[in-house]
């Protein structure tokens, strides 16, 4: 993002949503800031940690301190610190046979970022992307302690396919994911047709392409499934009567969910698409 103030709100928001991602409450940050003083104004400095603490703000968080330092290249992120039920936590590898799988974000993030890069994204892509990556996890979050999460993750690095092969582990399940319900940003896919995929796309998909059975990974329609997220949405693991309620209850707030799949029994591989 060449906007500070948004590049600061996505940074942050992205940090939190691990707290989150576990079912726990972010409570303190500390910033984290590497920026060239040389070659960038203060200003930017200021309107960077500026969307950072509205982020901070809207998930309740209190910013303790933090730490600049002069680098050169600028990099900013927080250390969260949250409080969690030691007998509620939610952790990213426990799914159980016969788990519906649901996902709270579309995807496509790092297509549409590269594709900014490369001056080839509408406004309205860039619009939705940043109104993607800046809207916190915490109702989500709320709802799968709610609705009997056994397992989650959010979306991000990894890519869907990578967190979901982390999300099977050496668990003797498979996860199965419908592609027909995977939903992504506008145009995502007229820009991987373009070119516009990032490098750690690819780089996931050759790491994570032999853990992965049904489509072929060097199928172009599975780049997105690839595609490095920044600020992602949860991919979460519910009861299939835990999933009907999410479901609900997200549609009548007018969050977005959507069923992607469910945990089989181990096949061939850690995961399925179909």
């Amino acid at each position: 993002m060449d906007d500070p103030f948004t590049f600061g709100r996505i940074a942050a928001t992205n940090a939190i949503s691990d707290v989150y991602a576990m079912g726990g409450r972010p409570l303190t940050a500390l910033n984290l800031l590497f920026f060239p003083a040389c070659s960038l104004a203060r200003e930017i400095l200021a309107e960077i940690m500026r969307g950072g603490s509205q982020a901070m703000n809207e998930a309740g968080v209190c910013l303790a301190g933090g730490h600049t330092v002069e680098d050169d290249e600028l990099k900013y992120g927080l250390a969260v610190t949250g409080l969690i039920d030691p007998e509620r936590i939610v952790r990213n590898n426990t799914p159980r046979i016969g788990d519906r799988l649901i996902l709270t974000k579309p995807l496509g993030s790092g297509i549409i970022s590269t594709a900014i890069k490369g001056e080839m994204a509408s406004d309205e892509q860039v619009r939705e992307a940043v109104g993607w990556m800046t809207g916190m996890n915490r109702r989500a979050s709320e709802l799968m302690l709610q609705c009997g999460a056994s397992a989650a993750t959010d979306v991000t690095g990894f890519g869907l396919i990578g967190h979901a092969c982390e999300m099977a582990g050496l668990r003797d399940v498979t996860l199965c994911l419908e592609i027909e319900g995977i939903r992504l940003m506008s145009g995502v896919a007229d820009l991987v047709a373009e070119g516009m995929v990032p490098a750690g796309a690819y780089r996931n998909r050759d790491h994570f392409g032999r853990n992965i059975s049904g489509l072929p990974a060097s199928a172009d329609r599975l780049l997105p499934l690839f595609d490095p997220q920044t600020s992602g949405g949860l991919l979460i693991s519910l009861p299939p009567e835990g999933a009907e309620s999410f479901l609900r209850i997200s549609s009548k707030e007018g969050l977005f969910a959507a069923a992607i799949g469910s945990v089989q029994p181990r096949g061939e591989s850690a995961v399925a698409v179909i």
